[in-house]
């Protein structure tokens, strides 16, 4: 073989063994603020797992919006009160 083809000659590639810890691979998700993770499973599927913190954010917000609903149903059922005091008072006054 000459040199120059040697040097730009089509090579094999030697494999790579991928033996990173699966620990240390999740913390730098975390750091880099990912929702979640794919994972392939024993029967060979993905499966796209999310983060613990992004579940915990998701139920926060749950419950606010479920906050929200309970004043927002509160207002509701106190103006329907009123409506019906209105019509009361109304139909009092005009029958006299």
């Amino acid at each position: 073989m000459s040199y120059l083809n040697k040097m730009y000659a089509v090579q094999q590639k030697q494999s790579i063994a991928n033996d990173k810890n699966p620990n240390r691979v999740l913390g730098g998700l975390k750091g880099a603020g990912v929702n979640s993770f794919t994972m392939l499973g024993e029967d060979e599927q993905e499966k796209h797992i999310p983060t613990y913190a992004y579940v915990q954010a998701l139920e926060e917000k749950v419950r606010q919006q479920d906050a929200r609903m309970a004043v927002l149903e509160k207002q509701i059922r106190r103006l329907n009160n009123d409506q019906k005091m209105d019509r009361a008072s109304f139909s009092r006054t005009n029958n006299t």
